[in-house]
């Protein structure tokens, strides 16, 4: 079952991704035109293709010694640890799933209404349905639930003070260690609400359709992906960080023109405070319908050339011509039904080798285990699609802008001011990568600048965005009205 979810989830991201990208086989290298940049070559380490679209390009070529032994040092740990926290959790959720404490059992075991040796009790007459049956209701099950999201956010959060330190030192954290630790409480709230919702949620299904549960869970999957796209951005994100509308000048008016070449609308832009938490540039696109917006990092506008934030906010408009983020929607509704029939099948084996009731507060353990196990498989191909879905924009981006150099400039920056990794682990990054890396980026950036044809293809691009429906100028703020 697991191999078919896979192989689910991989042909989804086949469909879903975008189409092989335009232009000829990169023409020979040759130096930059103008500016510092190191002439791109052949020397200096192992090249990697950019997704097998770009040039090959070697980090040491973009890249002095002593830039990336500071990236590499930083990030090699960061992985380590962030590996080290999900390994730990997934050990949590299996020992609660296979062995629980004693006092755990017995009180799960009252939640099923066993005794000690596992005999059933059946309660009978006017109390029955009351008492140490009622345990077995709803909040038995949203309690369960909440308490496993609590711990698993404890035993995480020493390697996550340990991550947020050496960030901290690195310069790349700037957030003080007692606001650092308010957002964390924050999130495990959040967890341990939506977890003791979730759990309350199974248990129903599971008693209402039996077998069959795991298709009412899909639709609650795709309704939570739903849900988190629509509403997020306006209920959860603003509990973190303060968004204020792009004010009037000289990058709002660059953005809408942009829109406008791209033909998408950009009526609402909004800046978020990052700085107060970190040095960090970055922007991304997010929400649904009435909630949707393009949100640019105070620091990407404070520390960018006019040239590298022209090439960011490219990137994002590309995302909204796309309409990628209900495109992920629909990815995990093609891949929600096989993943709850992973958690159906194996939450039900879990259950029936430990004796317990699939519809009991027990089960919820074992499912909680599946659940994590779906998610990190189906994950993978997860992140290829999302890695096909980043590497179009950077096309797109590059088409609109016509500005190979901004984009080359843009990775270097980030890079450095990230302190990512340009060319991280082949493995990592086949598993976790959400984004090309930094080199796979500067390849695909090299390759347009060689393209005879790209010019054409960008003023195709501009000449069909022209003809349709002109992008609405809005006031800062207003937002879209579909």
């Amino acid at each position: 079952m697991a191999i078919l979810a896979l192989v689910t989830a991989y042909s989804a991201a086949w469909l879903l991704a975008p189409g092989a990208p335009l232009g000829a086989d990169p023409l020979p290298a040759e130096p930059p035109a103008t500016g510092p940049l190191p002439a791109p070559g052949a020397e200096g380490g192992l090249a990697r293709r950019a997704g097998g679209d770009g040039e090959a390009v070697a980090a040491e070529e973009w890249f002095g010694a002593a830039q990336l032994d500071r990236m590499r040092d930083f990030r090699g740990p960061q992985r380590l640890l962030g590996l080290a926290g999900l390994l730990l959790e997934l050990a949590l959720l299996t020992a609660l799933a296979i062995w629980a404490p004693p006092r755990i059992a017995r009180l799960l075991r009252r939640g099923r209404g066993q005794g000690e040796g596992g005999e059933r009790h059946i309660e009978r007459g006017p109390g029955a349905g009351h008492g140490r049956r009622a345990w077995c209701g709803p909040a038995a099950a949203a309690l369960v639930a909440a308490g496993i999201a609590l711990a698993a956010a404890v035993v995480a959060l020493p390697l996550g003070v340990f991550a947020a330190e050496r960030a901290r030192d690195a310069g790349l954290l700037t957030q003080p260690p007692l606001a650092w630790l308010g957002d964390r409480a924050r999130e495990a709230a959040i967890a341990v609400a939506l977890a003791a919702l979730a759990g309350t949620l199974a248990i129903a299904l599971i008693r209402r359709l039996g077998r069959w549960w795991w298709l009412g869970g899909s639709t609650l999957v795709v309704l939570y992906a739903v849900f988190i796209a629509w509403l997020a951005p306006i209920v959860i994100a603003p509990l973190f960080n303060e968004f204020e509308p792009l004010p009037d000048g000289e990058a709002r008016t660059e953005i809408i023109s942009l829109a406008d070449r791209a033909g998408v609308e950009a009526d609402e832009i909004l800046v978020v405070d990052a700085g107060r938490r970190s040095t960090a540039i970055n922007a991304y696109v997010t929400g649904l319908g009435p909630s949707k917006r393009i949100v640019v990092y105070d620091n990407a506008l404070d520390g960018l050339r006019r040239d590298a934030l022209r090439s960011v906010l490219a990137h994002e408009l590309a995302h909204v011509e796309a309409r990628d983020v209900p495109r992920g929607v629909l990815w995990v509704a093609l891949v929600a039904p096989l993943g709850m029939l992973f958690v159906q099948g194996a939450g039900a084996r879990l259950a029936q080798a430990r004796g317990v009731e699939p519809g009991s507060p027990a089960a919820i353990p074992g499912l909680a285990l599946c659940l994590a196990l779906a998610v990190l498989m189906l994950g993978v191909p997860a992140a290829h699609l999302s890695r096909q879905v980043e590497a179009r924009a950077d096309r797109f981006a590059l088409e609109l802008s016509g500005e190979p150099r901004a984009l080359i400039e843009l990775q270097r920056d980030l890079a450095r001011t990230n302190l990512s990794d340009p060319d991280p682990p082949a493995l990592w990054h086949f598993l976790f990568a959400t984004h090309p890396s930094t080199v796979e980026r500067i390849g695909t950036a090299l390759e347009y600048g060689r393209d005879p044809l790209a010019d054409r293809r960008a003023a195709d691009r501009r000449a069909s965005a022209a003809r349709r429906v002109p992008t609405a100028r809005r006031g800062p703020g207003t937002r879209a009205g579909s």
